[in-house]
C-alpha cells in the first residue's frame, strides 16, 4: 500500500504544477484590468500605471507566475485587491463550511445510494429493481438548485421545520449545524446518490453471477456471508471510482448551493471574487480547490489497493 501511495503521489505533484500554471494563465488572460478599479474614480493613465507597477502587473508573465508559485509553496497566496484580506486566511475561515456541506452530502449519497443499489442488484428484474432504476434516472436529471428550491418550499416555507439560510458551526452546536445543513446537503446529494445507486446495482448484479459466488453458495455459506465477504468487496471498485468522481462534482456544486442558501463557504467566496475581479482571491481559491480534488483522486486511487490486491503489485 505504501508503494502504491508513493507512486500515485509522485504522479500527483507534477499534475498540480500543470494545473497551477493553467489557473494563473487563465486568470491573467481574463478581460478587465483590476488596476483601473483600484486606482479610484476617473483615474489618470499615470495613476493606473502606478498601481500596475506596485502590484507587479508590468513584470513578464513567467516571472509573475514564478513569484506567485513560490509564495504559494510558503502558504502565501497574496492579499485581496479590494479588501486587503489575506487570501490564505480567507480560505481557511470559509473552508469548514464547504467541507461540512460536502461531507454531509457525500455521506447521504453514499449511504442511500449504496443501500438502494444493493437492494436492487440482489433482486434484478424485480419491482424494487425497476423502481430503483427509474428513481435513479430521475435523480440524475434533477439540477441542484431546483432540488434546493423544492426542499426549501416543502420544509422551510410551507412547513417551517428547517431553516433555509445561514450556517452554525459544528463545534458551536452540532444539532443546529445539522439542522442548517440538511436541506443544502440533500440538494447536493440527490444526483450523486442516483449515480452511486446505478453503479452499485450494476456491479452487484454482475458479481452475483460470477463462478466464485456460486462456489461459495455450494459450500453452504449463508447468503449474508456470501454477500458481505465476497460480493460487496469485489463490487466496490467501480463504486469507489464513481464515488470519487461525484465527490469532485460536489465541490463544484457548492458554488451554486452556497449562493442559494447564503452559506459563507469557498463557493460563495469564489463567486463574489470573480464578479469583483479580485484576481489573487480567485487564483487562491481555484488552486486550493484543485489541490483538494487531486487529494480526493489520490485517496480513491490508493483505496483500489485495498479492494483489489492485484493493483498493489502493479
Amino acid at each position: 500500500m505504501l508503494r502504491l501511495f508513493g507512486t500515485r503521489l509522485a504522479m500527483t505533484i507534477p499534475l498540480l504544477l500543470v494545473v497551477s500554471f493553467l489557473i494563473y494563465s487563465l486568470i491573467v488572460l481574463v478581460p478587465g484590468d483590476p488596476a483601473v478599479a483600484l486606482a479610484g474614480q476617473n483615474p489618470t493613465p499615470d495613476q493606473i500605471e502606478a498601481v500596475r507597477e506596485k502590484l507587479g502587473f508590468n513584470d513578464p508573465f513567467l516571472l509573475q507566475y514564478w513569484h506567485w508559485l513560490t509564495d504559494a509553496f510558503h502558504a502565501d497566496l497574496g492579499k485581496s485587491l479590494f479588501t486587503g484580506e489575506d487570501v490564505w486566511s480567507s480560505i481557511l475561515s470559509r473552508l469548514p463550511v464547504t467541507l461540512s456541506l460536502t461531507f454531509l452530502a457525500l455521506l447521504l449519497a453514499a449511504i442511500l445510494g449504496v443501500a438502494l443499489g444493493l437492494v436492487a442488484g440482489l433482486r434484478p428484474g424485480s419491482w424494487i429493481d425497476r423502481l430503483a432504476t427509474v428513481g435513479a434516472s430521475v435523480g440524475v436529471a434533477l439540477p441542484y438548485f431546483w432540488v434546493g428550491m423544492i426542499l426549501v418550499l416543502l420544509f422551510a416555507i410551507n412547513n417551517p421545520i428547517l431553516p433555509a439560510t445561514s450556517y452554525v458551526g459544528l463545534t458551536d452546536n452540532p444539532f443546529e449545524w445539522f439542522k442548517h445543513l440538511i436541506i443544502p446537503a440533500l440538494s447536493l446529494a440527490i444526483a450523486p446518490m442516483a449515480v452511486i445507486a446505478r453503479q452499485t446495482r450494476a456491479s452487484v448484479a454482475t458479481v452475483m453471477t460470477e463462478d466464485y459466488i456460486r462456489t461459495a453458495d455450494a459450500k453452504g455459506l449463508t447468503r449474508k456471508r456470501v454477500i458481505a465477504k465476497h460480493a460487496l468487496k469485489n463490487a466496490a471498485v467501480p463504486v469507489v471510482t464513481v464515488f470519487g468522481i461525484e465527490a469532485n462534482r460536489l465541490i463544484g456544486g457548492t458554488v451554486v448551493i452556497e449562493q442559494l442558501f447564503v452559506l459563507p463557504g469557498l463557493g460563495q467566496l469564489a463567486y463574489q471574487s470573480v464578479f469583483a475581479r479580485d484576481f489573487p482571491m480567485v487564483q487562491g481559491v481555484l488552486l486550493f480547490t484543485a489541490a483538494l480534488i487531486l487529494l480526493i483522486n489520490l485517496i480513491v486511487d490508493v483505496s483500489y489497493g485495498y479492494f483489489n490486491p492485484r493493483i498493489r503489485k502493479a
